[in-house]
């Protein structure tokens, strides 16, 4: 039997592998969820405690202010925008430190790189799914029940995870090789925060900021989940859900080209 060694032969059969590996990916997000909650007071509630808390926040910003409430209780209103502001942030957060919090792994055995932002992202995504269970509460205590438009939301929470793990990517490679990233994504989130419509309705804003406006990905990700959620009672601007599709989807295929062109000398600068 001969074995033939070729150049390039792990790039033509990178997609290949990420498939073969798919059980650790598994292990990865099990593991990053099991240490996030080991040892805590109230475990698994710190994720329904988080958004919760912002809500509340948030509620009270928007009392303060005034703003209209359009037939929605402020509660589920802002509840609607904070779901996937949260899970968007706790995804981009941990992927992006993902591949150097695991140094050993990565200088140690081989596997498709890849997956360590993807599990980063997975375990942000079984958080998400465990506050869902705060939006169904919170409905049935208004007695706000859902409607059709609920069908919409599965692809508003893909094109959230889509943008976190595109952004993800290219964070987690660059993160690599200049440490200083590590300061700048949570600024970045604190910023996003607040220029994100989850205290205010898309529908206030000025028609001359509006381009500049839609510039923003998480805006039309938003005005979609409040759409799916409260029945279509706040509308979609389709330039701004245009102009979300349009930089996740370039979002994701840059930050997938950038990370597996880097990430062979991962084990040599980490």
């Amino acid at each position: 039997m001969e074995l033939v060694i070729a150049s390039g032969l792990a790039s033509a059969n990178y997609w290949r592998d990420v498939w073969r590996y798919r059980e650790l990916l598994y292990f990865l997000a099990w593991r990053d969820l099991a240490v996030r909650y080991k040892q805590t007071a109230i475990g698994v509630a710190w994720a329904l405690l988080r958004p919760a808390l912002t809500m509340m926040v948030f509620v009270l910003f928007r009392r303060l202010m005034g703003a209209e409430r359009g037939g929605v209780p402020d509660v589920l209103f802002v509840l609607a925008a904070v779901l996937p502001w949260q899970f968007f942030a706790n995804a981009l957060g941990d992927a992006s430190t993902s591949v150097i919090n695991n140094t050993n792994l990565v200088s140690k055995v081989y596997f498709p790189r890849l997956l360590i932002p993807l599990a980063a992202v997975a375990t942000a995504f079984i958080d998400f799914l465990i506050t869902l269970t705060l939006l169904g509460a919170v409905m049935l205590w208004l007695g706000f029940p859902p409607t059709w438009t609920l069908i919409a939301l599965p692809p508003f929470i893909a094109l959230t995870a889509a943008l976190a793990t595109g952004i993800g990517f290219c964070i987690a490679a660059l993160n690599v090789k200049f440490r200083d990233f590590r300061y700048v994504v949570p600024f970045i989130i604190q910023v996003g925060l607040f220029i994100s419509p989850i205290a205010f309705s898309s529908a206030n804003m000025p028609d001359r900021w509006l381009p500049l406006y839609a510039m923003n990905p998480l805006v039309g990700i938003i005005d979609g989940f409040r759409w799916a959620i409260l029945g279509g009672v706040t509308p979609i601007d389709p330039l701004t859900l245009g102009s979300s599709i349009a930089i996740t989807a370039a979002t994701l295929v840059m930050g997938t080209w950038y990370f597996r062109r880097v990430e062979r000398g991962f084990a040599d600068v980490i």
